[in-house]
């Protein structure tokens, strides 16, 4: 089942928290968070700036996040990520974020599934999927010229879709870990 929720709906954020808990089966391993994109494109770099704030909220807790403002993981690093994060993290699963375009009318949806993501796919590139979980926000609208929209897509838009986001995926491994869910997870930086 797939879950959109609107970038100005004053609930968005419980929204990814309570559809994250649909999603993602139970298990003592916390998920592994890959934001994918670029710091280069405003229109690209929802999953560095998520990453980013998923970092900062979590402070102290060492959650696995790949793909940071720092440090970012573009599209076509995927291809190297999917065997890493298989043999480095067996056990947990991927929630795979990145931005997306879409049409028109779906610009500042944020959209959840339990299925693995295809970066690269509004910019017509053939790369390897990745993660067990996606959540995409639809930054742009589809269209021939993906690069120069993805150029012009306004920073609000991406700021306000990568705290939503990073405030429902903080939640759930917050409430996960105080109802001691998550039992293999570090503490300290």
């Amino acid at each position: 089942m797939d879950y959109s929720f609107n970038l100005y709906n004053a609930m968005a954020a419980d929204g990814v928290y309570l559809s994250l808990k649909k999603i993602l089966a139970t298990s003592e391993n916390p998920p592994v968070v890959l934001c994918i994109g670029s710091d280069l494109s405003v229109g690209d770099s929802l999953g560095p700036v998520t990453g980013t704030k998923i970092k900062e909220k979590l402070n102290g807790l060492n959650c696995y996040i790949y793909g940071t403002l720092a440090k970012p993981i573009t599209a076509h690093e995927v291809k190297y990520m999917n065997d890493f994060l298989r043999a480095t993290h067996p056990q947990s699963q991927i929630i795979a974020i990145d931005a997306a375009v879409g049409l028109a009318g779906d610009i500042g949806l944020i959209k959840l599934a339990k299925r693995a993501i295809k970066p690269g796919s509004g910019a017509n590139k053939k790369l390897s999927k990745v993660g067990d979980v996606s959540i995409m926000g639809i930054v742009a609208e589809r269209s021939m010229f993906n690069y120069s929209l993805f150029s012009a897509t306004r920073l609000n838009i991406v700021y306000k879709m990568a705290e939503i986001i990073s405030e429902g995926v903080c939640s759930y491994v917050l409430e996960n870990l105080k109802n001691g869910v998550f039992t293999n997870i570090k503490t300290g930086a």
